[in-house]
């Protein structure tokens, strides 16, 4: 992956992006911040993510009211260690004609805290970088979430704080 003026864009042929992080807390304590609606929408910028969390269930993330954001498969689920998503963007045309790909979130402990690997694939060749460019973020603020009960207050996490900075989009 390069960086590059508004977040991160895969290398010509490279259809996956992974995000690797460290967060003090316990495999429980994140696997809930990833399942349940209320706590992700704290850090994925009020979008909420419903699912009874079963293997081969669906999923469907959202700002109710407001805008669809995904929806998928739970392809497999292994609390509080594993979960395999596909992931179809649907806030616009641009990014549903991107069709079906892949998200994998990995928890192993380390000690007082737990390694997060998001592994974003099966990603066209020259995927538009909507699709993987907001992880940095979301991340982050997961990270802040759990590790200090606030929010993320970096620019781009205000702006969709607000319900109605989702209806530009």
């Amino acid at each position: 992956m390069e960086k590059h003026e508004g977040g991160i864009a895969l290398a010509p042929g490279d259809t996956t992006a992974i995000f690797e992080i460290y967060i003090k807390t316990t495999p429980e304590r994140l696997w809930e911040a990833i399942t349940d609606p209320a706590m992700r929408a704290r850090y994925t910028f009020g979008v909420e993510t419903r699912s009874d969390w079963a293997p081969g269930s669906s999923y469907a993330s959202s700002v109710p009211g407001v805008i669809d954001i995904a929806a998928g498969e739970n392809l497999e689920v292994d609390p509080p260690r594993r979960l395999v998503q596909s992931f179809d963007a649907l806030w616009g045309d641009d990014v549903k004609a991107e069709g079906t790909s892949r998200v994998t979130w990995e928890i192993e402990p380390v000690g007082d805290s737990c390694r997060l690997v998001v592994t974003h694939d099966q990603l066209r060749d020259g995927a538009n970088d909507q699709l993987y460019g907001g992880w940095p973020m979301i991340l982050s603020g997961l990270k802040t979430l759990l590790e200090t009960g606030g929010q993320l207050t970096t620019p781009g996490s205000l702006r969709f704080q607000d319900e109605r900075a989702w209806a530009k989009v």
